[in-house]
This record gives structure tokens, sequence and C-alpha cells, in this order.
């Protein structure tokens, strides 16, 4: 009496019939591997970055960067505060409003002003920079908060930058710059808090090359230096976009 045996298990290895289609699935593995390694590590290794050209910028604002100081030592916040700045004390206009008013006046769309005071936006639309969201801008205790004014060079890192040995009326003049001024998402202006860009770019990926590149202008301008740290980011952004201008005023 025959032995009955159960169901052929089926090998789910792969098994190749010839030497030479070995030889062909091992090549396929190589470059599957090294397309993965090229891809990821100039990501994660800054030598690799920098063989690779990854620290390599073309155009005015990389050019710019490359007048800017580098500096380190002494990097610090020490005496460092807000209202040294004078942010929102000043109006170079005359015309009754301070800068928030300006700059919400500048950057929103659909603008409605106050029929009390003409300067003064009530409501409008903003196509925030930062994160590409449209944002329906209402004057009012709660709602206010919702588009908030952002020093582009936040004051906290003039101030290391350089700006600790200015005078104050230049440190006023630099705190109401519009320049350096841009109408953006409040949440994503309270998380950028007073970062470089080493630390924090903005989530629209489209706008990084504007932004550092504005970033650089209001450095060039003020004479304002960097960190090594800081340029690199910058110059990795810039490598993505060959001939960023610096911005006009």
């Amino acid at each position: 009496m025959g032995v009955r045996r159960g169901p052929r298990k089926t090998s789910l290895r792969f098994r190749a019939s010839s030497p030479m289609e070995r030889v062909l699935v091992l090549v396929v593995v190589a470059v599957i591997v090294g397309i993965t390694i090229g891809v990821l590590l100039p990501a994660f290794n800054d030598d690799v970055k920098t063989v690779t050209g990854g620290y390599t910028a073309t155009g005015d604002a990389a050019q710019t960067l490359e007048t800017l100081t580098v500096k380190n030592d002494d990097y610090r916040s020490t005496g460092y505060d807000r209202k040294l700045f004078g942010y929102r004390s000043t109006d170079t206009d005359g015309d009754g409003c301070d800068i928030r008013e300006d700059i919400l006046g500048r950057d929103l769309k659909e603008i409605r002003f106050s029929s009390s005071k003409p300067c003064q936006v009530q409501s409008g639309v903003l196509n925030d920079p930062y994160t590409g969201k449209t944002i329906y801008f209402l004057r009012g205790v709660q709602t206010s908060r919702d588009v908030q004014i952002d020093h582009v060079v936040a004051l906290e890192n003039a101030w290391r930058a350089g700006a600790n040995t200015w005078t104050s009326t230049k440190r006023y003049e630099f705190g109401n710059d519009p320049y350096n001024l841009l109408a953006v998402d409040g949440d994503a202006n309270s998380e950028k808090g007073s970062s470089s860009a080493a630390y924090w770019l903005p989530e629209q990926h489209g706008y990084r090359c504007a932004y550092v590149s504005r970033q650089i202008g209001v450095k060039a301008k003020y004479s304002l230096s960097v960190t090594t740290v800081e340029k690199k980011a910058m110059i990795a952004v810039l490598h993505s976009c060959p001939g960023q201008a610096v911005p006009k005023q």
C-alpha cells in the first residue's frame, strides 16, 4: 500500500536557473543598494554632502552670503531684550498707524480698512508664504493673532550677530524695517521663534529659497554675521535654486 504524501510545499525563494541569471540578480541588488545610499546618505552626512556638492550654490544670494562675516565665538543672547528694538513704536510714514498695520496692508489681499482709522486693517486674506495656507484675517481679541508679523532675521538672532553693539536708533530702524518683515501664519511664527536657518525653515519648501535669500539680504544690509552651521544651512537651501537673487527693497 503506497504512502500518501501531503501537498508539496512551494518554496518562496527565488532560484536562478543559470549562472548568468544569478549574476543579473546580484547586479540588480547592487544597483538598488547603491541608489538608496546615494539618495539617503547626503542628507545625513556632512562629508558626503560636501563631496557631492550639497554645500555649493550659485547666484547673487550665494555670492552675497560669502561676504558675510562668520562668527561663532561669543554668539550669546546676554543682555537681549525685545523692547530694545522698539518694534511697533515708530510711524515713519506719518499715517497714524504702526508698522504692523503697514505690513498687513502690504501683504494681505481683499483688504477692508477700519472706517474710524483708514490705515488700520479690519480684515483681509493672507496667502501664507510659510505654510501655503490661505488665512482669512479678522481683527479681534481672539482672531488677530492668526496673522503675525515675522522678523525674517529674528531680533534675538540679530542681537547675537552684532546688533548688541548698535545705537538705539539703528536697532529701532532694524526692528521696524519692512524689508525684514512678513505677514505670516501665527503658529508658524511662534514655532520659528528666534531660530536661524540652521534650526528652522518654512514648511512650504517652495518658499525656502526666497526666505533664505531675504535673510541674507537683511544680514548684508545691516552687516550682521552668520554662524558656521547657519551658513551651511543657507548654502544647502540655495543649492536647490541656482541663480537665486537677493530680494530688492
